[in-house]
């Protein structure tokens, strides 16, 4: 039987997603996830577009986990420009049991992948789409696959397979999470990618119905908060 709570993602792995789906949360909640499951995990910054949500913002407490965090230069952190530290390169070449790399929204932010191009073409490399059915630009299957074939241009990579983050944030109910299911499903049958797993907030899985669920689900405890929340 799917132990749906088990998740056994390992290598390079790229997050990305359109702006507002989720994916730093995904890629923070997933390195917590995978350390705790006791492999060594890294995780580096290059979201270059998101002023509100940023690994960097969750750095302290994963440092204090034993994540290894790559970071923009301090003189960079709050800037939207393509700098990228030369330790980057560094954990692409000498990979952790799991390294991943959260990148910006949208075909802008993932053209710092085309920057690396050179380095992610010597190592496997799986690019996660995270899909949030709730925001403007993917909520139905079109703009899902109009984002994917963005991000693949921009990229020089191929998208290997899918994420649900079906979030309304405090207002996500199960039904939210079961709508968000069934239109990833429709999404993989329309493009053969496989759905890697979904995403559920904690306070809401034990009202799931996990059995609807074909895929593991990644519990989120939320790390990352819009900057007028953080006072």
């Amino acid at each position: 039987m799917l132990n749906r709570l088990t998740i056994d993602t390992k290598g390079i792995v790229v997050i990305c997603g359109n702006y507002g789906s989720g994916k730093t949360e995904t890629a923070v909640n997933l390195a917590i996830k995978r350390k705790n499951d006791g492999i060594r995990v890294k995780i580096a910054d290059l979201d270059l577009v998101n002023p509100y949500f940023r690994t960097r913002e969750a750095k302290d407490l994963l440092e204090t986990m034993g994540i290894d965090v790559i970071l923009p230069p301090q003189k960079y952190h709050n800037a939207d420009l393509p700098i990228l530290s030369p330790a980057v390169a560094g954990i692409i070449k000498q990979p952790a049991e799991l390294t991943l790399l959260d990148v910006g929204g949208d075909d802008v932010g993932v053209t710092v992948l085309a920057a690396l191009k050179n380095h992610l073409s010597e190592q496997p490399v799986n690019l996660l789409q995270v899909i949030n059915p709730f925001r403007p630009f993917t909520r139905d299957i079109q703009g899902c696959i109009k984002i994917k074939n963005e991000i693949e241009m921009s990229s020089k990579l191929n998208i290997t397979g899918i994420v649900g983050n079906a979030n309304l944030m405090d207002e996500t109910r199960p039904d939210s999470i079961y709508e968000g299911y069934d239109m990833l499903k429709q999404v993989s049958s329309a493009t053969g990618l496989a759905i890697e797993f979904i995403t559920a907030d904690s306070r809401l899985l034990p009202e799931l119905e996990l059995e609807r669920f074909d895929c593991p689900i990644l519990e989120i405890n939320r790390k990352l908060n819009f900057p007028w929340k953080r006072f």
